[in-house]
């Protein structure tokens, strides 16, 4: 019997910090646009496979924002948008130019080549700073859609309710089965 209310409560204190969990992943994404920030570090999501193995696609990472945008050498990984203002992350193989003519190219580690368009300065946004986990990039994205964003809140909370439920009758049918071998014992 005791083994059974110490997996009851490790079943309760799981689903309650699932719950938790989904509320913040899903809270972060909707406030931040998507990328949630800790401690200054952008986190996102990995969507193709150009980086792999160092990054494999479905990861998050962190990427540091800001700062010296021409401080960046050959070997560095960086986050930059393209000409359709998508974000990118991928090494840099050879840094060109110096000043107002300096330029970055730069090449996924998956890729046979080069990216065909050279990096500016001014199209970098963050670097990366080697902190990768693999396969909650999936999570955050799903939980960045409206159907994601409500099941990953919902589904907990019903989980959560619904074994509330099944230990408040278990409590109950212990109480009657007790009940009813007190009345036995008494006629």
């Amino acid at each position: 019997m005791k083994s059974v209310k110490i997996i009851g409560n490790l079943v309760s204190t799981i689903l309650f910090f699932t719950l938790l969990i989904m509320a913040i992943v899903v809270i972060s994404s909707r406030v931040t646009g998507g990328e949630p920030n800790v401690f200054g570090y952008q986190l996102k999501t990995v969507l193709s496979g150009s980086m792999e193995p160092v990054i494999q696609t479905g990861s998050i990472i962190a990427v540091k924002p800001g700062g010296d945008m021409t401080r960046f050498e050959k070997g560095d990984v960086i986050t930059f948008t393209d000409k359709e203002d998508r974000l990118i992350t991928h090494r840099i193989v050879n840094v060109k130019g110096s000043d107002e003519q300096l330029h970055y190219i730069t090449k996924g580690d998956h890729n046979d080549g080069p990216d065909r368009e050279p990096v500016l300065p001014q199209n970098v946004t963050a670097e990366y700073k080697g902190f990768t986990i693999p396969y909650v990039g999936y999570l955050f994205n799903f939980a960045d859609s409206k159907s994601g964003g409500a099941l990953l809140l919902i589904i907990p909370g019903l989980l959560l309710i619904g074994y509330s439920i099944f230990a408040v009758w278990k409590v109950i049918s212990e109480m009657d089965t007790r009940k009813k071998r007190e009345t036995t014992s008494v006629d």
